[in-house]
């Protein structure tokens, strides 16, 4: 049998399931108790007192019909039976009622109902709305009477006390039980916090807590992220200090050139240029989102000063208006969103001949796009695009400019760092390549 369709309807964090783990048991337990207590015990001890009363109805019957004449009812039974404290006295045809009567919440009487009337059969009518008397109506040879007795006779007395009793410390328990829960799980949500904040590029502190399952977890954390601090230090460390090295001779070339023909080292001074601009393509790949810390950035001023900035640089750059209902800051790394960004526009212009930029804000999500009217990327080459190093020669137009393919490398691990994503689609505007950083708050 599946139970796959149980799952749309279970919780999804850990503490609402542990909860239901929890209570389930409790719930189902004192439903349980309460049908047996019902069905056994109330109902059992409710029959036997039932039966045990119904003897003595029929006896004081019997001593009903004995008596003299109808007004001398009342005192000859109470003279002949004083010690079963049963008060009779004769009633009118109008007096009895219609139908048996009781309460709706009287469990007892559903019993008293079906067992006195089956073994008295005097007994015409039953009112059972009174909680302290009970009164049966029933024929007899002076006529229609009253039999009146405790209603504690008949049924057992208190009923109530198991439950309430068994709901208030199955509550008071389940309290208690929750808060110690919370207690244990509260490490557990604090790793995963500490894991999210690694994630999306910030340095949370934390310390391992709880039971061992959880401080082991707590520990390898731990582990993990210093090695992988390590590692993206020292390729930082490394590749820092080859294109450090590289400038040297590089500027080296750039003076032996100077003293060449002005036909002669152009093409060896564009060289040069390229190397350059292959050395910083590399250096902003190593960064990343290594470099600055997050900080609450108003994003649509913040992109308009990017969009400005490119313009300054000669860049064909339109910034779309502003798009979402969303208000306030965003938590970003403003100079690895810088560095996105301008690698975005870069491409855009280089391959297309205008880009536009567009901010959408909203209570969950930041999105920042970049269209161009280039040649676009083809949907199936479109991951591809986004690996280092990958340069698109059949579908990106390589006549305005070289490049090492890292652009949209450098986007996308900007955006995974932040917790965000880099889509590629096709812009319905401009015709060119839609660039999507997506980031939730």
């Amino acid at each position: 049998m599946s139970f796959l369709w149980l799952k749309h309807y279970m919780p999804r964090s850990l503490y609402a399931r542990a909860v239901l783990i929890l209570l389930l048991p409790v719930v189902v337990l004192q439903l349980v108790v309460t049908v047996l207590f019902l069905t056994r015990h109330f109902e059992d001890v409710t029959q036997q007192m039932t039966t045990t009363v119904a003897r003595e109805l029929r006896l004081v019957l019997d001593v009903v019909d004995a008596a003299p004449d109808r007004t001398t009812v009342g005192p000859f039974v109470a003279e002949a039976l004083s010690e079963l404290a049963m008060t009779v006295e004769p009633v009118s045809p109008t007096d009895v009622p219609s139908a048996n009567l009781r309460g709706f919440m009287d469990f007892s009487g559903r019993v008293i109902l079906a067992i006195l009337p089956a073994q008295v059969q005097q007994l015409s009518r039953i009112d059972l709305t009174e909680n302290r008397r009970v009164h049966v109506y029933a024929e007899s040879e002076n006529g229609p009477v009253r039999v009146s007795f405790d209603r504690r006779r008949i049924s057992a007395s208190n009923p109530h006390q198991l439950f309430v009793n068994m709901i208030f410390f199955g509550g008071l328990v389940t309290v208690i039980a929750i808060l110690y829960l919370r207690n244990q799980l509260r490490p557990i949500k604090r790793l995963a916090s500490a894991a999210e904040a690694f994630g999306r590029g910030r340095h949370e502190p934390y310390s391992p807590a709880g039971a061992l399952e959880v401080r082991a977890a707590g520990n390898a954390f731990l582990d993990m992220r210093n090695r992988i601090e390590r590692q993206i230090e020292q390729r930082t460390l490394m590749l820092s200090g080859v294109s450090h090295d590289l400038r040297t001779p590089l500027t080296r070339m750039r003076l032996s050139l100077s003293m060449l023909d002005e036909e002669e080292r152009a093409a060896l001074e564009q060289d040069v240029d390229d190397m350059q601009g292959m050395l910083d393509a590399f250096l902003n790949f190593v960064k990343g989102a290594g470099e600055g810390d997050p900080e609450p950035i108003e994003p649509h001023s913040f992109v308009a000063g990017i969009v400005e900035d490119a313009r300054r640089a000669g860049r064909d750059v339109t910034l779309m208006p502003p798009e979402g209902d969303g208000e306030g800051t965003v938590q970003l790394n403003g100079l690895a969103m810088r560095r996105a960004l301008d690698n975005l526009i870069s491409n855009a212009v280089r391959y297309g001949a205008m880009a536009e930029v567009s901010v959408m804000l909203t209570e969950k999500t930041l999105r920042v796009r970049v269209e161009d009217d280039g040649p676009g990327i083809p949907e199936h080459r479109r991951a591809e695009a986004t690996r280092p190093f990958t340069r698109l020669d059949a579908s990106r137009n390589q006549d305005r400019g070289g490049g090492v393919g890292l652009g949209l490398a450098i986007a996308t691990d900007i955006a995974r760092a932040h917790g965000g994503v880099l889509r590629l689609s096709t812009s319905d505007r401009l015709g060119g390549l839609r660039a999507d950083i997506v980031i939730a708050r």
